[in-house]
């Protein structure tokens, strides 16, 4: 019984982790968690985990992953980003645009994504980011482009951030300026 127990919630670590009865035992410099093993005090089960784990692994966004107006200028001036505006065409024409974004509707980003890149050239206009590409999303107020955030991190994608402040933050941050 306690052997069928422990091996059910060996299969759930990352909801152990939430539980304050399971204890991280140690931690690796830089900021990741090492965890050599976890002790769930109700079931008494032991988990030996040989591998390090980034608690980042658990999540389905990276942390950090909020862009501020003078990053995302930095990075569009290096050509260090591909950005990507979630919003629909219409608002793009009746509000405007960040200069260099590539418009891929929200509905669409997912498929978008595992596109061939000639189709997704074809289809948006730009250059279909890799894998390894920083890719920033941005929509009218940050609520869009956390939801595309999620959605390529969940295609594999490493580098995704997204602009909270979004063409909003952008309009009020260009006229100031």
């Amino acid at each position: 019984m306690a052997l069928r127990r422990c091996w059910r919630l060996a299969g759930s670590v990352p909801r152990l982790l939430l539980n304050s009865n399971v204890l991280p035992v140690a931690s690796a410099p830089g900021g990741r968690s090492s965890l050599s093993s976890l002790v769930n005090t109700q079931s008494g089960c032991t988990y030996a985990l040989t591998t390090e784990v980034s608690l980042r692994r658990f999540s389905s966004s990276p942390p950090s992953t909020d862009v501020s107006y003078e990053q995302l200028k930095q990075l569009l001036a290096g050509r260090k980003a591909v950005l990507i505006d979630v919003r629909e065409p219409w608002e793009l024409r009746e509000y405007g645009f960040i200069p260099g974004s590539i418009n891929v509707p929200l509905a669409q980003v997912n498929a978008a994504l595992q596109l061939d890149p000639e189709d997704f050239k074809e289809k948006y206009g730009g250059e279909m980011p890799q894998q390894m590409d920083n890719i920033v999303f941005s929509c009218l107020a940050g609520i869009r482009s956390k939801t595309a955030l999620d959605a390529a991190a969940s295609l594999g994608y490493k580098d995704v951030q997204h602009y909270p402040g979004g063409w909003k933050d952008w309009v009020k941050n260009e006229q100031q300026s």
